[in-house]
C-alpha cells in the first residue's frame, strides 16, 4: 500500500483494501502491528484500511502491518495472516537546513581569483530518491564582490588582490534553497574568512636617524643601541636584515637584528678609546630577502637610516704594553738578581704614573718579586728541581693626584722559565732486596738496577753504572738501556762469613759537568733448595729515623711543657709568700712561741729566754706569756713604766692594739690562763704545768733517748727549780 504524506487532507484518510478468497458472510477483518488501530484502522465487513492521522514521511516512510480474516461466530482463522506495507510518498515539503549557522575558512592574502577558501553544508530532509525534492543549491548573498560559492558548497575568491593589511577579515552571508521549481523555501548561513599573512612588506625605519651615547670602556659584543623599524606583515615574516653602507670605521661595530622584536642591536668588535675616536657617523639599510616579489606592492625596498655614536671619556685602567710577559734564567745563577720589567701606560689625557704591585704567586712564596716601577727581582737563586716555572700576576695602579692609588687596575701575567743546570747527580732506584743463593752459579742475574735523575734528562746518552771496587764476588753487566745487570762472578757465598754483601754502585749521566754518584746496594746471601728457590734469608734489620722537623716539634713540645710547669710553680711559690706575709700577730692571738722547726731538742733554748720568763713570774704575770721571737714589735705606749721588762711592754703594746683595734672579734687577747676550767672534768689542759702534775708515768726514760732529748728529760724527769715556771 502507498500513501502521500498530506499537510491538508481531510481525515479519516482511505490507504488501501485488504481482499479474501474466501467468501464467508461471517467473515471479519482484522489488523495488528505497529501503530495498527490507532493511526490505521480496518473496517471489520469490508477490509478497508483508513489514517486517521495525517503522516509525515520525514517522521517515518514505511509503517508494517499484519492482516487477518476471522470468522465473526467463533473467532476462528478463515486464512493465513498476510503481512502488508504502508509506504508514504514524499511531497517535498521541507526547505534545506545549514549544518551551523556560522563557518569560518581562511586564505592568504593576494591569492589568484579561483583560489579554494572553505565549504559549507546544507540538508534537505525530503527524499533524495525523488527528482529535484533534496536538491539544494547555494548563493552568496552579502560579499558577492569579493567571493563567490558553487552547488556543492565551496566558496572561492572573486577578487585576486585582496591585501590583509587593507582588511584582514570578511564576513559573508551564503543561502541555500531547493532546486528551481520547486517550493523555493531556504535557509542562510554565516562565514567568517581570515586573510592569512604573507611578507609582502619591506621593513622601515621609524626614524631617519639615531644617536647614542656610549662609554668607552664599553666590553667588545656590549650593547651600543637598538634601532627600530615597522614592518605591518605579522611576527613571523618580519625577517629583516641590517648593514653598514657609508661612514668610516664601519668595521668597528656590528648590527645584528633580534629575532624577537626585529630591532637591530649595534655591537662594537673591538674596544672603543675617546681619546682616538670621539664619535662614529654612518648610514645602515634595513631590507628583508624574504620577501615575496609577485606580491610586492609599489615603493622603496630599502630604508636607509643615519647613525651617530658618541663615546664618553670614563677613567680607564692602565694598559700593559706586552702581554704575556716571559723571562728565562738559569736555575741557581747567583748572580742574576733582575730578569727585566713589565710596562703599563695611563691611557686617558691626564698621564697618570703608575705603580706596580703583585697579587699573585705560584708557587706561592717569596722566589720572584716585581718592584713599584715594574722591575722583575729574583731575591735568591731559582732551583729548577723546585719547579721548572715559576708565574706571578701583577697588577698595574695608577697614582691620584693626592698620592693614593686607585681602585682601578689592571693585571699581566709574568712567566719565569728555569733552565736546567747538571746539579744533581743521578740515584739508584731502590729495587726489591736483592737475594742470592749460597751455591748461585757465576753469571747467575740477581738483581736489574736502574736510576734517575732529578735534572733533564741529557740528550748525549744513558747512565754509565760501574762497580766502585773489583774486589767482590760480582759482576756488573751494562745493558744500554739506562738498565744494568748485577751478575755472580765467582759463585760460593759462605753465610757463615757473611750474610749480607754491601755493593759499591756508581752511576754517572751525561751532563756537562757530568755528575757521579756512589749507591750502596745490600745483596742478602740465602739459603736454598736443589731448583734455586730460596728457603731461608736473613732479615736486615731497618734503620728508623726520624726527619729534622719531627725532632724540631719534639724539642718545642718539650720546651713549652717545662715552661707551663715552672710558670704554675712560681705561682705556688708567690700565693704562698702572700699568705706567709698576711700573718700578723693579731692572728696569732695566745701564742708567746713560734717555732720553726719541729723537735728541735736542745736547740730549741734558742728560741726563747727562760730568764725572761722567770722576770715575768716575779712581777707576778703567768708563764705563758712569754714574748714570741717573731712577733711584729711596734713602738710602745707612753703609759709603761720606765725600766719595765720585754715582757711587760709586749704585754701593753698587745693591749694597745686591742683597744684601738674596732675589727678584732670580742674576745680576750690579754689574759692567758694556764688553766683550762678549773671546775671542769679535763681540769687543767696546760702543758706548763705538766712538769708538777700528779701523774704516775716516769719519765726518766728520756734520759736515754739521746741528747735531742734532755731537755725534755730535764722538763718532765724530775721536779723542776723553785726559781722557774715551765
Amino acid at each position: 500500500m502507498h500513501i502521500k504524506e498530506e499537510i491538508d487532507t481531510p481525515l479519516p484518510h482511505h490507504v488501501g483494501k485488504i481482499t479474501s478468497s474466501v467468501r464467508n458472510s461471517n467473515a471479519k477483518y482484522i489488523i495488528e502491528g505497529e501503530y495498527a488501530n490507532t493511526i490505521f484502522k480496518v473496517e471489520e465487513t469490508s477490509g478497508d484500511v483508513y489514517a486517521f492521522e495525517r503522516l509525515d514521511r520525514e517522521k517515518k516512510a514505511e509503517y508494517e502491518l499484519t492482516a487477518l480474516i476471522i470468522d465473526r461466530t467463533n473467532n476462528r482463522s478463515l486464512e493465513r495472516p498476510s503481512k502488508f506495507i504502508i509506504k508514504v510518498y514524499d511531497i517535498n515539503d521541507n526547505a534545506p537546513v545549514f549544518v551551523q549557522k556560522v563557518f569560518n575558512g581562511s586564505v592568504p592574502e593576494m591569492s589568484p581569483v579561483g583560489t579554494s577558501v572553505t565549504k559549507v553544508t546544507a540538508v534537505d530532509a525530503d527524499d533524495p530518491t525523488v527528482s529535484g525534492h533534496a536538491t539544494v543549491t547555494y548563493e552568496v548573498t552579502t560579499g558577492g564582490e569579493y567571493f563567490t560559492i558553487d552547488d556543492s558548497g565551496v566558496i572561492y575568491t572573486k577578487e585576486p588582490n585582496l591585501d590583509r593589511e587593507t582588511k584582514s577579515t570578511y564576513e559573508i552571508v551564503v543561502q541555500a534553497k531547493d532546486a528551481p521549481g520547486f517550493s523555493g523555501d531556504s535557509s542562510t548561513a554565516t562565514v567568517i574568512i581570515t586573510l592569512s599573512d604573507i611578507n609582502d612588506n619591506f621593513p622601515v625605519f621609524k626614524h631617519t636617524s639615531f644617536h647614542f651615547k656610549v662609554p668607552e670602556n664599553i666590553s667588545v659584543g656590549g650593547e651600543v643601541g637598538r634601532v627600530k623599524v615597522e614592518d605591518i606583515d605579522e611576527p613571523q615574516h618580519r625577517n629583516t636584515r641590517y648593514s653598514f653602507i657609508q661612514g668610516e670605521f664601519r668595521d668597528t661595530f656590528d648590527i645584528e637584528a633580534n629575532p624577537y622584536t626585529n630591532e637591530g642591536i649595534i655591537r662594537p668588535k673591538k674596544p672603543l678609546d675617546f681619546e682616538t675616536v670621539s664619535e662614529y657617523k654612518f648610514s645602515i639599510e634595513a631590507t628583508d630577502p624574504t620577501v615575496n616579489l609577485r606580491h610586492f606592492k609599489p615603493g622603496n625596498p630599502r630604508s636607509i637610516s643615519t647613525v651617530t655614536i658618541e663615546v664618553t671619556d670614563v677613567d680607564e685602567p692602565p694598559v700593559f704594553t706586552k702581554l704575556p710577559y716571559e723571562f728565562k734564567v738559569r736555575e741557581n745563577h747567583a748572580e742574576v738578581k733582575t730578569l727585566g720589567s713589565v710596562h703599563a701606560e695611563d691611557p686617558d689625557a691626564a698621564k697618570r704614573k703608575i705603580r706596580y704591585i703583585q697579587r699573585r704567586a705560584s708557587p706561592s712564596g717569596d722566589y720572584v718579586r716585581v718592584s713599584n716601577s715594574g722591575v722583575i727581582q729574583l731575591p735568591k737563586p731559582l732551583d729548577r728541581e723546585f719547579s721548572s716555572s715559576y708565574n706571578i700576576t701583577v697588577a698595574a695602579v695608577e697614582i691620584l693626584e693626592d698620592g693614593r692609588l686607585s681602585d682601578r687596575e689592571s693585571h699581566a701575567h709574568v712567566h719565569v722559565i728555569v733552565d736546567d743546570v747538571n746539579d744533581n747527580a743521578p740515584e739508584l732506584v731502590s729495587p726489591e732486596e736483592p737475594r742470592v743463593c749460597e751455591n748461585a752459579a757465576p753469571g747467575k742475574v740477581i738483581v736489574r738496577i736502574s736510576a734517575v735523575d732529578k735534572d733533564e734528562t741529557s740528550p748525549r746518552g744513558f747512565f754509565r753504572y760501574s762497580l766502585a771496587t773489583e774486589d767482590s764476588n760480582f759482576s756488573l753487566i751494562e745493558n744500554y738501556d739506562n738498565t744494568a745487570n748485577i751478575t755472580v762472578r765467582y759463585g760460593q757465598f759462605n753465610r757463615e762469613l757473611a750474610k749480607f754483601h754491601y755493593l759499591p754502585v756508581l752511576i754517572s749521566d751525561n751532563g756537562d759537568p757530568d755528575l757521579t754518584s756512589t749507591n750502596t746496594l745490600v745483596i742478602s746471601v740465602c739459603k736454598c733448595n736443589e731448583k734455586g728457590d730460596f728457603t731461608f734469608c736473613e732479615e736486615r734489620a731497618k734503620q728508623v729515623g726520624v726527619s729534622i722537623q719531627a725532632l724540631v716539634a719534639i724539642f718545642i713540645c718539650i720546651f713549652t711543657i717545662i715552661v707551663i710547669v715552672l710558670l704554675i710553680l712560681l705561682r705556688k711559690r708567690h700565693k704562698k709568700d702572700l699568705s706567709g706575709l698576711g700573718r700578723n700577730v693579731a692572728e696569732i692571738h695566745e701564742q708567746l712561741v713560734t717555732y720553726d722547726e719541729e723537735g728541735g731538742g736542745e736547740m730549741d733554748t734558742t728560741s726563747y729566754d727562760v730568764s725572761v720568763l722567770n722576770s715575768v713570774r716575779k712581777n707576778g704575770l703567768k708563764a705563758e706569756a712569754a714574748p714570741c721571737p717573731y712577733a711584729q714589735v711596734q713602738k710602745p705606749p707612753g703609759n709603761i713604766t720606765p725600766g719595765a721588762g720585754g715582757m711587760e711592754m709586749m704585754i701593753e703594746v698587745k693591749k694597745d692594739e686591742a683597744d684601738n683595734d674596732r675589727d678584732l672579734l670580742p674576745y680576750d687577747t690579754l689574759h692567758i690562763y694556764g688553766y683550762e676550767g678549773a671546775e671542769s672534768i679535763a681540769e687543767s689542759l696546760s702543758s706548763l704545768g705538766s712538769g708538777s702534775s700528779d701523774s704516775d708515768i716516769d719519765y726518766d726514760f728520756l734520759n736515754d733517748w739521746g741528747p735531742r732529748f734532755k731537755m725534755l728529760a730535764e722538763l718532765y724527769g724530775s721536779e723542776p727549780s723553785e726559781d722557774f715556771v715551765y
